[in-house]
């Protein structure tokens, strides 16, 4: 179930980030990127921020 919701939170910070950067400023996206390099950390190191946020609000890995 965690998994589901670390993607669902990605894809809703991404899609929002990118419509912020097409229609209010460029800089929002540094945000798009910064959620594909959260990424690329969990796919090579099995290592993710949201999961530990998750975890901390009592959610299991």
């Amino acid at each position: 179930m965690q998994t589901r919701i670390v993607h669902a939170v990605a894809g809703t910070i991404i899609l929002i980030s990118l419509l912020l950067g097409i229609y209010i400023n460029e800089n929002w996206f540094w945000l798009t990127g910064f959620v594909g390099v959260n990424m690329w950390i969990h796919a090579l190191t099995g290592w993710c921020l949201m999961y530990m946020i998750l975890n901390k609000f009592g959610g299991e890995k």
